[in-house]
């Protein structure tokens, strides 16, 4: 019980600071037109909404992932609504779902499931159109699902992530752009007294064509697992199909030692 104290007042303690950079961000940082900096954003790990996002912006995402272990396939499919109810602040509410194919009957394969469900929010609370930066806090509330065969006989919820994060990014002349996005994942197994702690830290280099929304890039994506360090490279594309819609294409390469081999993610972006 004191584990569990000391965690739910170290999140809500999270939170406080959080509202309070965003209460004091919004009451002393943003001038009379809010200012934004486009920013390149990264397809497999993307951000809540645009940073500096302005006002009434909404959008549309959907995505799928195929990887390959050295004991099953993965198939994943995902759905993503983003929006701005006010300057500056992305919300999100994302759910996903899990498919799995066996290489052999004896492999050792996880059931097909709604994966999670995700409710985020972001926001910007420093836009530099001189230096071309822009820097936002977020926070991911993250609900991971049983799978559909163990419905009537486990919990619903398995595990509760919850993910603070910090974004910088900045564009270098016209058209490079880097970002880094980073932050701790709490995961809770419910029915326990204990909490894992894990990191990520992803970074991202991008071209955006002169005169255009294409891009081409590639995202770094590290975490810390169990003390384990993970590394996937993951080359990556966008077209921009019209000013609505764009299509994304990503390839996964391991370059540390992992049980995952080549991975394809596809994302469908539509504005509204």
């Amino acid at each position: 019980m004191e584990k569990e104290t000391n965690f739910s007042n170290g999140i809500l303690g999270l939170a406080c600071i959080l509202f309070s950079t965003l209460g004091y961000s919004q009451a002393d940082s943003i001038p009379a037109v809010s200012e934004k900096v486009h920013h390149v954003e990264p397809l497999f790990i993307d951000l809540v909404r645009d940073l500096g996002a302005r006002k009434g912006e909404k959008e549309l995402n959907i995505g799928a992932n195929f990887s390959n272990t050295t004991s099953y396939s993965q198939y994943d499919v995902l759905a993503e609504y983003e929006f701005a109810p006010i300057d500056r602040l992305g919300l999100e509410a994302e759910v996903g779902f899990s498919f799995y194919d066996g290489h052999n009957a004896s492999s050792d394969t996880p059931k097909n499931k709604m994966e999670a469900l995700k409710l985020s929010a972001q926001y910007s609370f420093y836009v530099s159109e001189e230096h071309k930066t822009t820097l936002a806090l977020g926070y991911a509330q993250i609900f991971e699902l049983t799978d559909f065969s163990s419905y009537n006989s486990s919990l619903f919820v398995k595990e509760i992530v919850y993910s603070p994060f910090f974004v910088a990014a900045k564009r270098w002349g016209d058209s490079f752009h880097t970002l880094i996005f980073t932050g701790p994942e709490f995961k809770h197994k419910l029915q326990t007294d204990y909490t894992d702690v894990d990191w990520q830290f992803n970074t991202s280099f991008h071209y955006e064509l002169p005169n255009s929304s294409h891009f081409i890039g590639v995202e770094f994506n590290k975490e810390l697992v169990h003390s384990k360090f993970e590394m996937t490279m993951r080359p990556q594309v966008k077209l921009q199909i019209n000013d609505a819609l764009a299509l994304g294409v990503v390839t996964g390469f391991p370059l540390t030692k992992s049980e995952e081999k080549f991975s394809s993610f596809f994302r469908v972006i539509y504005e509204l």
